[in-house]
């Protein structure tokens, strides 16, 4: 039977999610439990991988299963062997077909920047510090230029595992709020597409908040499209204000 599990979890203590060999990783954890419970080795597929410290609101997997669970019995089951800070929230049985990454079309990242003279504790574990004011108007100005289908090499890792760099972008909004408990302006940029390369969403970010500083132009993200020249594109945002929202099917 094939189970499609719908996961949380925060990413600060976890080395992504791919399985590594002497690492705390989320496939790894889930491999183990759900493993222990089927009394085999198991494979489980996730939509996409999450790096070191990025966090996951509705991150996806699947999993083929020989023992007869209900859905509610499997849940119960994987997060009572769980620790904390990684859940599954719902469990569905779905056609032996679906796969969590090659059934995908399209995926939902937010990222939060605390925009303050201090940071607050609350938000240090899933959020980025930004202690400069920004530019909110510049910075959605420029994000315009993203929109749509272009090459990503130079907003994505060298070291990356795929050899297709287009993706499409379909939405990217950057919303401004006061948030009470931290005393400070609390900044979303919201990014949809049909795909996303390794480190790409922070990388976008990166280059963003640095037009927001007054660091960087239009003109300069333009060309860095164009050329593929990752020496234009901006510092790579922390991974810790990255979470993954939404996978779409």
């Amino acid at each position: 039977m094939n189970f499609k599990l719908l996961i949380q979890y925060d990413g600060t203590d976890f080395h992504g999610w791919q399985v590594q060999e002497n690492d705390r990783t989320i496939q790894g954890e889930l491999e183990r439990v759900i493993g222990t419970l089927e009394g085999r080795h198991v494979g489980v597929n996730g939509s996409g991988r999450t790096d070191a410290g990025v966090h996951a609101e509705g991150q996806v997997a699947n999993v083929h299963m020989v023992k007869p669970f209900t859905p509610e019995r499997l849940r119960a089951a994987i997060n009572g062997n769980l620790w904390r800070d990684i859940r599954v929230m719902t469990v569905e049985t779905v056609s032996d077909h679906f796969h969590a990454r090659f059934s995908a079309k399209g995926k939902t990242y937010v990222y939060r920047v605390v925009n303050a003279p201090v940071m607050s504790p609350f938000w240090r574990r899933f959020a980025a510090f930004e202690s400069k004011p920004l530019n909110l108007t510049a910075m959605i100005e420029a994000s315009r230029i993203f929109l749509g289908e272009h090459d990503w090499t130079a907003f994505s890792s060298a070291q990356g595992d795929s050899e297709n760099k287009v993706r499409n972008i379909t939405e990217l909004t950057i919303q401004s709020t006061w948030d009470a408990r931290a005393s400070a302006n609390f900044i979303e940029f919201r990014v949809s597409a049909n795909g996303f390369l390794r480190y790409m969403v922070r990388s976008l970010v990166g280059t963003l908040l640095e037009v927001g500083r007054g660091d960087k132009d239009s003109d300069t993200i333009q060309t860095a499209i164009i050329t593929g020249d990752r020496t234009l594109a901006g510092t790579t945002a922390p991974a810790q204000g990255l979470t993954l929202v939404k996978v779409d099917y």
